[in-house]
């Protein structure tokens, strides 16, 4: 089959279906991309396509949004006619939607089936702006936050079938959306996210190596910010280590901001932060690692004996699915994005957003209980294995939606089994 995916920031969610594909083979498939320096890859294709156009920073609030996602997809809907040009016509077509790179897909490709990733839909009440009252949104904030739907209305006509991967995400949406979608996670590799009771990383500050021996607090987002409650871990960390002498917390994440408002101290939240409650904290057993490779942060989240997880109602990060596979003890807010995945007691433990004290009486309550983590561990890894597992419960669906808008004799077989 021949198969085009579409995401600016390669592979995105795509990551294990591409890999998968690869490894059955038979396929050709072409990646679009805007992510610059990505290496060739066996059993695929890399293209790079530049924007056409960008706005400038003092172009209309309502529209600035919609004009970037233009020049997106008339950059992407080139390299389309490039490669169709050159004779590549493909079977089907995956695609991110949100930056605008399959609005003008259609006038390339009038008839290839096409199923677009919805990733969310911008709300002024019941979403991420304004949850926080410490964030508090402008008189024009629910303005420019329906104008960024724009690509939601002009791509929800352009797909021929929508994914979402979570009912909450679904439930964003208006419900004229919902009969052109169907829900399915992008799927966890939960034969590879495996608890390892042996792990160990190297520390140049201890001059030794962390192990499951250490009282290690885990903290991990793609940047420390206040959608993912970065904030309120910090107000929660002294609290922590003052009850537990011995624990130290390892912070995974850039410091830049990813999703919100940027903060106006040189330095983001980390340095934000730092100035709240720095006074307060025993910095010898604060350790901010940045960014890691992703096999150390497997290592890291193995070496947990507590992950503190929060979120305001936004899209969920993987890595907490990832942390309940590789069977993390977790604290983590009591959110709705959160409260699909997870049960208070049964599979971790979950405070409420907006109170750090809860938060670190939860924390300390598990790193003063080693049978009640690894209990929540192994309920959540068994959570995870059966409803996100990759092989076993996303992939079948997302090939069976595929399948169904291809030829059969171009059809993609599915897992044994499924």
């Amino acid at each position: 089959m021949k198969i085009l995916m579409v995401h600016q920031n390669y592979p995105g969610q795509y990551r294990e279906l591409l890999t998968w594909l690869i490894e059955q083979g038979g396929h050709e498939i072409v990646f679009l991309t805007q992510k610059e320096g990505v290496p060739q890859r066996a059993g695929v294709k890399v293209i790079r396509y530049r924007a056409h156009h960008k706005p400038s920073d003092a172009a209309y609030a309502l529209t600035k949004y919609w004009e970037e996602c233009c020049g997106n997809g008339l950059g992407a809907a080139r390299a389309m006619e490039q490669l169709d040009a050159e004779g590549f016509v493909p079977d089907i077509i995956l695609g991110h939607i949100g930056w605008g790179e399959l609005t003008f897909v259609r006038q390339v490709w009038k008839d290839v089936p096409v199923i677009g990733y919805f990733e969310y839909y911008y709300l002024f009440e019941g979403g991420s702006v304004g949850f926080d009252p410490e964030f508090l949104a402008t008189s024009d904030t629910r303005y420019i936050l329906h104008a960024r739907n724009a690509m939601n209305f002009a791509n929800i006509e352009t797909v021929t079938l929508g994914v979402v991967p979570t009912k909450w995400q679904q439930d964003t949406f208006p419900k004229s959306f919902h009969g052109k979608f169907y829900t399915c996670h992008d799927g966890i590799r939960t034969d590879r996210l495996l608890p390892n009771p042996d792990v160990s990383i190297g520390s140049s500050r201890l001059k030794r190596n962390i192990t499951r021996n250490d009282e290690i607090i885990t903290y991990m987002a793609r940047n420390l910010e206040p959608v993912r409650g970065f904030h309120q871990f910090m107000r929660a960390l002294p609290k922590i280590l003052d009850a537990r002498p011995n624990a130290r917390a390892l912070i995974i994440g850039g410091y830049e901001a990813s999703y919100g408002r940027k903060s106006d101290i040189e330095g983001g939240y980390r340095a934000q932060m730092e100035r709240e409650v720095g006074k307060d904290l025993d910095w010898s057993r604060v350790h901010f690692l940045g960014r890691v490779p992703y096999d150390d942060f497997r290592k890291i989240i193995c070496l947990s004996r507590c992950h503190i997880y929060l979120t305001v109602p936004f899209v969920l990060s993987w890595s907490l699915l990832e942390a309940m596979s590789m069977q993390a003890p977790i604290v983590a807010s009591n959110t709705a994005p959160v409260r699909e995945v997870m049960k208070d007691g049964k599979t971790g433990l979950m405070a409420d957003f907006f109170s750090p004290d809860e938060i670190a009486e939860k924390a300390i309550q598990l790193l003063s209980d080693y049978k009640l983590g690894e209990k929540l561990g192994r309920t959540a890894r068994a959570q995870v294995i059966r409803s996100f597992d990759f092989e076993k419960v996303c992939l079948p669906q997302h090939l069976k939606q595929i399948n169904k808008l291809v030829p059969k004799e171009k059809a993609i077989p599915l897992p044994r089994g499924k």
